[in-house]
């Protein structure tokens, strides 16, 4: 099961594995730097305190105990800091008189502000408070008690009022970053893609260039030699057929000539049958090979024409009109016209045959394909048919008569013009009958 968020191109899942990558990279690094902030924050909070309340401890011992509330009054004490005096504690929770776990985290403190012992106090009750910081109450030498609560506020993990934007400038440059570096590796990739296809519309299309990285060049110089090769083969077959072409058409010929001697009239029309047809399954051949059509040049044809072409020409071979055009007023594509022409030619063909008339539609572009169909109300093709019949020298007609049916390549050379421009030929039953073959080009 595929995620529906999950991107089919190479470069989109490189980018997405990328982008998150990097991300949950930054959210783990900023929480640490955020917990190990918050952590400072309570340290230096708990050292604030325990400072300030060493430097009031020493202040109220030395000063006199009416002057204790001014003294308290005039303090710079910070957010959450409260300091009173009393004649008992007022540490809650704890019994009077008991030095608890925790009391020698003062001591250090206000030991190191020197002075002789009697300075210090003789007791401390120490309880911390519930949501953090502490309550203190430190025994005075009149007897009397000096209670201190401190309630640091809680650590904030980005003080900054930048933080946000600094971090979205952070993040928007990574993804450009990451976005043009995957762009630039997968680029190669959709240049040899291109040219695959290049390829497989002429055979003739410039080769690769071979700049770039190691593993690119190779792949680059890789693809070209095989091009090279697939161009030598079709070159070398050509060749061959030109050669079979020249060598069957000339006994063929002097046969056709011979037979005008021959005196029995149904003997010599049998024997002219025969050699006209032999000669027309030779044309075939050549032209479901692709001679005319490997040499021949693309250009840009008006489709809606050249469908119209076809239809009258049918129609006067017919004497009727026997092939209808529902097309647009025009519509421009580049083809290698001859050969189009030709597989048009016979669709339109096989459709008279088999279904007395048909008709040519053409569908304007969608998603960069321009579609030919050639429907009929014919007899239609068993589905299990329509495999077989798209292969050379198959006929759906089952009597070898070429007055009932062709060579069998009808199809076949329609099929093969259709994807040397880079499309299908396919064909399908209509409803509730009838045969429709689509003919799809490149827009």
């Amino acid at each position: 099961m595929t995620l529906s968020f999950w991107p089919r191109s190479i470069a989109g899942r490189t980018f997405l594995v990328l982008l998150l990558g990097l991300s949950a990279a930054q959210v783990i690094g900023l929480t640490i730097h955020a917990l190990d902030r918050m952590e400072l924050q309570r340290k230096a909070a708990a050292r604030e305190s325990m400072l300030r309340l060493a430097g009031l401890w020493r202040a109220a011992v030395t000063a006199p105990a009416s002057a204790r509330g001014e003294l308290i009054r005039q303090a710079d004490l910070p957010d959450g800091f409260t300091v009173t005096f009393s004649a008992e504690p007022t540490t809650v929770g704890l019994a009077t008189g008991r030095r608890v776990e925790g009391a020698d985290r003062l001591a250090p403190w206000l030991g190191r502000l020197g002075g002789p012992p009697s300075l210090r106090p003789r007791e401390v009750i120490l309880a911390d408070l519930q949501g953090g910081g502490f309550s203190a109450s430190l025994r005075l030498p009149d007897q009397g008690w000096m209670n201190v609560t401190a309630r640091p506020p809680r650590p904030v993990p980005w003080s900054s009022p930048t933080f946000l934007v600094a971090l979205a400038v952070m993040t928007a440059a990574v993804a450009a970053l990451s976005f043009w570096a995957v762009r630039r590796l997968t680029a190669p990739l959709r240049e040899l893609a291109q040219a695959a296809d290049r390829l497989g519309r002429d055979v003739n299309a410039p080769p690769l260039s071979t700049e770039g990285p190691r593993e690119v060049a190779q792949a680059a110089a890789a693809f070209n030699t095989m091009a090279e090769r697939i161009r030598r083969f079709v070159s070398d077959r050509t060749t061959m057929l030109a050669a079979l072409s020249h060598d069957l058409r000339t006994p063929i010929t002097r046969l056709r000539l011979r037979a005008e001697f021959i005196e029995d009239q149904v003997l010599r029309e049998k024997l002219l049958a025969d050699l006209a047809e032999m000669e027309a399954m030779v044309s075939a051949t050549l032209a479901l090979a692709g001679e005319d059509a490997a040499r021949e040049q693309v250009s840009v044809i008006d489709l809606a024409a050249l469908a119209r072409t076809v239809a009258d020409e049918a129609n006067d071979l017919a004497g009727r009109e026997v092939v209808r055009v529902g097309a647009p007023a025009a519509l421009a594509v580049s083809v290698r016209p001859v050969s189009l022409k030709r597989a048009l030619g016979n669709l339109v063909q096989n459709a008279v045959a088999y279904a007395g008339h048909c008709t040519i539609r053409l569908v304007p572009p969608e998603c960069g394909v321009v579609r030919i169909l050639v429907e009929d109300e014919g007899p239609g093709i068993d589905e299990a048919e329509i495999a077989r019949l798209m292969e050379p020298f198959q006929r759906g007609e089952p009597s070898r008569s070429r007055e009932t049916g062709g060579a069998g390549l009808g199809l076949a050379i329609a099929r093969s013009v259709a994807r040397a421009h880079g499309g299908e030929l396919v064909l399908e039953n209509r409803s509730p009958r009838g045969l429709r073959a689509s003919l799809s080009l490149p827009a």
